[in-house]
């Protein structure tokens, strides 16, 4: 039809992360493997105010991996997500630097969904399922 726009139905396509109980109040986060802007990479996902938290597991000082051994994402007080390389802190409910070379910034965060005991994760333009 003549000035009819088509509207591309975007589907909502969850990606399995881990079971609920493997998160605990800010204990070690579970890292899973994405595509990040074309390139391999990971993201994770943390416990923080029992809510569950993801993020593209890259500094926004410098594309590295925050966690200094695999899932240790929180700095000792477990007030902060901290980048073991840069010293960089971010507040976990944001992904926005409050501390470091990176203040003011922000992780690049992922849609997670927690249903039925499972973690799961939702792919965007960006963010996309790692390639087989």
């Amino acid at each position: 039809m003549a000035g009819c726009k088509r509207i591309k139905k975007l589907t909502a396509e969850l990606i399995p992360i881990c079971d609920a109980s493997a998160l605990e109040e800010r204990g070690k986060g579970v890292r899973f493997p994405v595509t990040a802007g074309g390139e391999e990479a990971t993201g994770f996902v943390v416990r923080f105010s029992g809510l569950v938290r993801g993020y593209l597991n890259r500094c926004a000082h410098v594309p590295m991996e925050l966690d200094w051994n695999e899932g240790d994402f929180f700095e000792s007080s477990g007030l902060y997500l901290i980048c073991a390389t840069h010293g960089a802190v971010y507040a976990p409910e944001t992904g926005r630097c409050e501390g470091g070379p990176c203040r003011g910034r922000s992780l690049r965060r992922i849609e997670i969904t927690e249903k039925d005991n499972q973690v799961f994760w939702q792919p965007d333009e960006y963010v996309r399922p790692a390639r087989a």
